[in-house]
């Protein structure tokens, strides 16, 4: 069986048929995929079915692991966490913003998998944004302001002990771990390279974005407002459903993603690993 590549048709996502993850990856299947993924930026493979133990090992083969603060991982595992709602849970969606995961470190993560566990009859869709296409859409004048700009990002609004996922966030299933360490802030360009194609993006989002270096913070939040609805438009946006045994990877240097509801009533869980930095 030979490797398929399905564009989703949309600015970015993919969908890849005729190979098994549940087998140990090879360099010179890793450097395919690896290479594909760069290309659609968010990969989905139906049908793998993979348990812990081939989905680490396939995070291992796609660049290591990276670093995962504020979640306790499941059981047994140091790298896997577990992305669940119980059936009757009633706590506000989880990621439910626009983001690129863990934007606030100093090296931030090249990407994340999931692997579908428990996927409901309905919803849970997760929405991913091309901010590659979204920076090149825009006027030359606006590209060149951007690129002046040093975002300060910081985990305070969701990982702090007052934030969203902090002391008043109670009732959740999910092992998330709030802690002062949130309150830290690390500088980040507005506009990236990526590290791996070149192709100037646009990186993360107001929330992980918490204020612009030298720039008031009105201004500021009323920049990083306005730039998030064009981040987010409709023709930089793929749409992914789940699957049973599907796993998923993106990368969080050139998209965006945020979760969707729609399954009340229905008990949600996917496995979760971080891609480490490009090291190069």
């Amino acid at each position: 069986m030979s490797l398929t590549v399905e564009p989703s048709g949309r600015a970015c996502g993919a969908r890849v048929t005729g190979l098994d993850l549940s087998k140990p990856v090879s360099p010179d299947l890793a450097r395919e995929i690896r290479a594909i993924w760069l290309e659609h930026k968010v990969l989905a493979f139906p049908d793998q079915h993979l348990d812990d133990d081939a989905l680490e090992a396939f995070t291992l083969a796609m660049g290591g692991f990276g670093e995962d603060p504020f979640f306790a991982p499941i059981e047994g595992r140091d790298h896997i966490a577990a992305i669940l709602r119980e059936a009757d849970e009633d706590t506000p969606l989880f990621a439910e913003n626009w983001h690129s995961d863990w934007s606030f470190l100093d090296q931030p993560p090249a990407g994340t998998c999931l692997m579908a566990i428990d996927i409901p009859p309905t919803g849970g869709d997760t929405l991913f944004a091309d901010q590659a296409a979204a920076f090149a859409a825009l006027p030359e004048e606006r590209k060149a302001y951007l690129r002046s700009l040093t975002a300060i990002h910081s985990a305070k609004l969701a990982y702090a002990p007052e934030g969203t996922y902090g002391a008043r966030d109670t009732g959740r299933t999910m092992a998330i771990r709030p802690d002062e360490s949130a309150r830290a802030t690390q500088m980040h360009p507005l506009v990236q390279r990526h590290p791996e194609t070149g192709v100037e993006c646009l990186y993360s989002t107001i929330g992980y974005i918490v204020g612009i270096e030298g720039m008031e913070q009105a201004a500021a939040i009323a920049l990083l407002a306005e730039l998030s609805q064009w981040q987010a438009r409709e023709e930089f946006v793929y749409r992914h459903r789940w699957e049973p045994g599907m796993l998923v990877m993106w990368d969080n240097r050139s998209v965006l993603h945020k979760a969707t509801g729609g399954y009340e009533g229905h008990r949600r869980e996917l496995h979760r690993t971080t891609i480490a930095a490009w090291r190069g």
